[in-house]
Protein backbone atom coordinates (compact mmCIF):
# COMPACT_ATOMS: atom_id res chain seq x y z
CA UNK A 1 0.00 0.00 0.00
CA UNK A 2 2.82 2.41 0.80
CA UNK A 3 3.83 2.93 -2.84
CA UNK A 4 0.23 3.79 -3.74
CA UNK A 5 0.10 6.67 -1.26
CA UNK A 6 2.45 9.43 -0.22
CA UNK A 7 5.15 8.23 2.14
CA UNK A 8 5.66 9.63 5.63
CA UNK A 9 8.61 11.60 4.25
CA UNK A 10 6.45 13.12 1.49
CA UNK A 11 3.53 14.04 3.75
CA UNK A 12 3.40 17.26 5.75
CA UNK A 13 4.94 16.91 9.21
CA UNK A 14 2.47 15.41 11.67
CA UNK A 15 -0.10 14.25 9.09
CA UNK A 16 -1.07 10.60 8.93
CA UNK A 17 -3.68 9.08 6.67
CA UNK A 18 -6.88 8.31 8.62
CA UNK A 19 -7.38 4.60 9.29
CA UNK A 20 -10.75 4.48 7.49
CA UNK A 21 -9.04 5.82 4.36
CA UNK A 22 -6.13 3.35 4.51
CA UNK A 23 -8.61 0.53 5.00
CA UNK A 24 -10.46 1.67 1.87
CA UNK A 25 -7.18 1.70 -0.08
CA UNK A 26 -6.26 -1.75 1.24
CA UNK A 27 -9.59 -3.03 -0.14
CA UNK A 28 -8.45 -1.64 -3.52
CA UNK A 29 -11.59 0.40 -4.08
CA UNK A 30 -10.21 3.18 -6.22
CA UNK A 31 -13.08 4.15 -8.50
CA UNK A 32 -16.49 5.50 -7.51
CA UNK A 33 -17.62 7.11 -10.76
CA UNK A 34 -17.27 10.07 -11.15
CA UNK A 35 -14.64 10.04 -8.37
CA UNK A 36 -11.37 8.15 -8.32
CA UNK A 37 -8.80 7.92 -5.57
CA UNK A 38 -5.46 9.43 -6.44
CA UNK A 39 -2.53 7.06 -6.12
CA UNK A 40 1.01 6.49 -7.24
CA UNK A 41 2.29 8.97 -9.86
CA UNK A 42 -1.07 10.72 -10.28
CA UNK A 43 -1.17 11.42 -6.55
CA UNK A 44 2.41 12.67 -6.41
CA UNK A 45 1.95 14.90 -9.47
CA UNK A 46 -1.30 16.38 -8.12
CA UNK A 47 0.17 16.91 -4.64
CA UNK A 48 3.25 18.72 -5.94
CA UNK A 49 1.17 20.76 -8.39
CA UNK A 50 -1.30 21.87 -5.73
CA UNK A 51 1.56 22.86 -3.42
CA UNK A 52 2.83 25.14 -6.18
CA UNK A 53 -0.59 26.49 -7.21
CA UNK A 54 -1.81 27.10 -3.63
CA UNK A 55 1.32 27.70 -1.52
CA UNK A 56 -0.67 29.25 1.35
CA UNK A 57 -2.81 26.13 1.76
CA UNK A 58 -1.84 22.91 3.56
CA UNK A 59 -3.63 20.34 1.41
CA UNK A 60 -3.20 16.60 0.93
CA UNK A 61 -5.26 15.50 -2.09
CA UNK A 62 -6.81 12.04 -2.14
CA UNK A 63 -9.54 11.96 -4.81
CA UNK A 64 -10.43 13.69 -8.04
CA UNK A 65 -13.73 14.05 -9.84
CA UNK A 66 -13.33 13.01 -13.48
CA UNK A 67 -15.92 15.36 -15.00
CA UNK A 68 -14.39 18.57 -13.62
CA UNK A 69 -11.32 19.77 -11.72
CA UNK A 70 -12.67 19.18 -8.21
CA UNK A 71 -10.21 17.51 -5.86
CA UNK A 72 -11.01 16.22 -2.38
CA UNK A 73 -8.20 17.09 0.04
CA UNK A 74 -7.41 16.89 3.69
CA UNK A 75 -7.10 20.51 4.73
CA UNK A 76 -4.56 20.63 7.52
CA UNK A 77 -5.58 24.18 8.47
CA UNK A 78 -9.15 23.11 9.27
CA UNK A 79 -8.71 19.43 10.08
CA UNK A 80 -11.48 18.55 7.64
CA UNK A 81 -11.93 17.49 4.02
CA UNK A 82 -12.05 20.44 1.65
CA UNK A 83 -13.16 20.48 -1.94
CA UNK A 84 -10.75 22.39 -4.16
CA UNK A 85 -11.44 23.41 -7.73
CA UNK A 86 -7.91 22.77 -8.93
CA UNK A 87 -6.34 25.17 -11.44
CA UNK A 88 -8.55 28.05 -10.27
CA UNK A 89 -6.71 31.21 -9.34
CA UNK A 90 -5.50 31.28 -5.72
CA UNK A 91 -8.31 32.57 -3.55
CA UNK A 92 -10.97 31.21 -5.92
CA UNK A 93 -10.17 27.51 -5.56
CA UNK A 94 -12.28 26.83 -2.48
CA UNK A 95 -15.56 24.99 -2.99
CA UNK A 96 -16.97 26.26 0.31
CA UNK A 97 -20.34 24.66 -0.32
CA UNK A 98 -18.81 21.17 -0.39
CA UNK A 99 -16.69 20.54 2.66
CA UNK A 100 -16.86 17.52 4.95
CA UNK A 101 -15.83 16.85 8.55
CA UNK A 102 -13.95 13.66 7.65
CA UNK A 103 -13.30 10.96 5.05
CA UNK A 104 -16.44 8.99 5.97
CA UNK A 105 -18.67 12.01 5.30
CA UNK A 106 -16.92 12.61 1.98
CA UNK A 107 -17.34 8.92 1.08
CA UNK A 108 -21.10 9.08 1.71
CA UNK A 109 -21.30 12.06 -0.64
CA UNK A 110 -19.12 10.31 -3.26
CA UNK A 111 -21.45 7.30 -3.18
CA UNK A 112 -24.42 9.62 -3.69
CA UNK A 113 -22.58 11.18 -6.63
CA UNK A 114 -21.92 7.71 -8.04
CA UNK A 115 -25.60 6.79 -7.85
CA UNK A 116 -26.59 10.03 -9.59
CA UNK A 117 -23.85 9.96 -12.24
CA UNK A 118 -24.88 8.27 -15.46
Amino acid sequence: MSSKLLTKEELPHGFEYPSDFTRFVEMEIFYLEPWFLLREDRLRTRYQGMKQRYPKRLLVPFARREDNDDVACWDLATGSVSMVHDFASPGWESRGDRGFPDFAAWLHSAIDDMLEFR
